[in-house]
């Protein structure tokens, strides 16, 4: 059987980091902590799971930490996860059959990552990462900060998916400008950013509700007509936040019909685009997109997934549509299907009280 380190580079993680080693740490043959200054009880949480905990001096350059981490690895594979991520149990069981079943010849193994749940812990948000790479490739980082690992080879696709769990007390712990200070820091040194550092940067400065900036910045990305295409279709969707926010709703759907043409329209897009016939009463109009959002099959693409622009978000808002143009039954239909992805939504149940009260006054 082949055997899987897990690396990991943490700072005051006291909060997080037991739950994910107790999620992930007995599948392992190796655990390696790499702190890079934790004030907190971080490590000794981790000296609980393994006596490989290394100090690394922080230097503003998440790469650097991640690939000396992967330095001190002796396992056929890496895993690679941060504190504030941890396998479910059914997801544990899904690792396991994974080790068991590698052979050597994959080159790496992507799994899902679900960073966002509704109040019935329901994925929102999600997409892919290769999380499980063979060691003796020598895979390295690339980037400072939001870093990716540059893989290449016999890839899989496993349906294994890490869940982001972070507490509210460790979100109040990151610095909130952190990111943002290191690509500015970066500029200020007149260095050149690679047109997924503009995405990114660009992405900050929204954070920030810097909007004009960062709309200033998706365009120079953009631009390069380099990047990924997952990110230029992003770049769109969240340019077109930004406009809306400016209060520029000419720009916001500009913004998003752009996005089109990269790929087929995303759910999001759709459901975007909707939302603004829908603010201006152009029922008609706004079914179109709704309906497309539901239809649209974008099972094959590796980018950020809303799972709700897909699925009871769209039919919600049919049935508000096919209500205003006199659609009963549709509207009936598709509140019948926002329902089965949200059984106790509010408005869902609200919609079925007012059809009840309505068929009962106009018998």
């Amino acid at each position: 059987m082949m055997q899987i380190s897990l690396c990991m580079i943490v700072k005051n993680e006291e909060e997080v980091l037991r739950q994910c080693l107790d999620s992930v740490a007995p599948i392992c043959d190796e655990v390696i902590i790499v702190d890079t200054g934790s004030t907190d009880k971080t490590k000794e949480i981790a000296q609980d799971f393994t006596e490989q905990v290394i100090d690394f001096e922080w230097i503003d350059d998440f790469s650097a930490a991640r690939n000396f981490a992967f330095s001190q690895a002796h396992g056929d594979y890496i895993l690679w996860l941060d504190a504030d991520d941890m396998l479910e149990k059914e997801d544990q069981e899904k690792l396991r059959q994974l080790k068991a079943e590698l052979d050597g010849t994959e080159d790496a193994v992507s799994m899902l990552y679900h960073i966002a749940f509704d109040e019935y812990n329901t994925p929102t948000f999600s997409y892919r990462r290769n999380r499980l790479v063979k060691r003796e490739k020598n895979f390295q980082w690339i980037g400072p900060v939001h870093e990716y690992l540059e893989v290449y080879g016999h890839i899989i696709s496993s349906d294994i998916a890490v869940a982001h769990r972070k507490s509210d007390k460790t979100k109040d712990s990151v610095p909130k400008d952190r990111n943002l200070k290191i690509y500015e820091k970066r500029l200020k040194q007149g260095e050149k950013f690679s047109p997924r550092d503009l995405f990114y940067y660009a992405n900050e400065l929204k954070d920030h509700r810097l909007f004009q900036k960062a709309a200033i910045y998706y365009r120079e990305f953009l631009a390069t007509k380099k990047g990924w295409i997952e990110d230029e279709i992003r770049a769109c969707i969240n340019m077109a936040a930004c406009y809306r926010s400016l209060g520029n709703p000419e720009k916001e759907i500009e913004s998003l019909v752009m996005s089109i043409t990269y790929d087929v329209p995303r759910p999001e897009v759709s459901c975007r685009i909707g939302d603004l016939y829908k603010e201006k009463n152009k029922f008609e109009k706004a079914i179109i997109w709704y309906r497309l959002a539901v239809d649209v099959d974008i099972s094959d693409s590796q980018g950020f997934y809303q799972q709700s622009y897909a699925t009871w978000y769209p039919h919600l808002q049919l049935c508000v549509c096919y209500w205003q143009i006199g659609d009963q039954d549709r509207a009936i239909e598709h509140n019948s299907k926002a329902k089965t992805y949200r059984p106790q939504d509010t408005q869902v149940l609200y919609n079925e009280k007012f059809f009840k009260e309505y068929a009962k006054k106009n018998q």
